[in-house]
């Protein structure tokens, strides 16, 4: 249960969030819509992300299943429909779960989870967003297809019935300038785009670097503590 003084925290944080995106846009020229807020709600409770569904927040994401999959369930009981970002790294054997109520997957990074993803989708008789995850430094142990083989995947995920090529996602390596980082992912939309110019969508930026994000093109930016504060992970 959401207290009244929760309510109008969110309200607060959101708004707060809402005008430094218009402030970040506004420096780099660019229509405050043309950016998407994701609130990352992991580690929060459903109670949170209802009163965020109801305050307006269209756009919510997860990175664990086995916290999102409850998650989701919990706000279709209460007549909430979100859409659904999943964000986090994903194993095939969660893929039929993450795509019963996901809208948009970030994370698509191989061919075989593409394969995955797509039958679960169909199953399911439902269209999932995909974006591919591009690891910009070529570590994948974080998850990411390496550069060389974004082009390959973005065409596995074009062709699959149940999926919809919509663009890429990147985390700024540790220790990269992000704006260094943004860039180089500028050039990888680039590679997707050529697979189908529809795939426009550029998921970049969090709560350290969501500005430089923006300056960079990106239109969806994933922030959690901005708009939900500090905690501490849920049993």
């Amino acid at each position: 249960m959401t207290t009244e003084a929760r309510r109008i925290q969110l309200q607060d944080n959101l708004n707060r969030t809402r005008e430094a995106i218009a402030a970040a846009c506004a420096e780099a020229g660019r229509d405050p819509e043309s950016v998407r807020l994701v609130v990352v709600t992991k580690n929060f409770p459903a109670a949170d992300a209802a009163a965020l569904t109801a305050l307006g927040q269209t756009d919510l994401g997860e990175n664990r299943d086995q916290e999102a999959a409850p998650k989701a369930a919990d706000l279709a009981a209460r007549g909430l429909d979100p859409v659904w970002h999943f964000v986090g790294q994903l194993q095939r054997n969660k893929a039929r779960s993450v795509a019963s109520y996901a809208d948009w997957v970030h994370s698509v990074d191989r061919v075989p989870l593409v394969d995955a993803l797509a039958k679960a989708a169909a199953a399911h008789g439902r269209t999932v967003n995909a974006l591919v995850q591009v690891s910009l430094d070529g570590d994948t142990s974080r998850g990411g297809a390496t550069i060389a083989d974004l082009g390959a995947v973005a065409e596995r995920i074009a062709a699959s019935p149940g999926l919809a090529l919509k663009g890429v996602m990147a985390v700024a390596p540790l220790g990269w300038k992000p704006a260094e980082a943004f860039a180089l992912l500028a050039e990888c939309s680039a590679t997707v785009r050529s697979v189908d110019s529809g795939a426009t969508e550029v998921s970049a930026g969090m709560s350290g670097d969501f500005t430089a994000a923006i300056a960079a093109g990106a239109t969806m930016v994933r922030l959690g503590r901005n708009v939900l504060g500090e905690r501490e992970p849920m049993a």
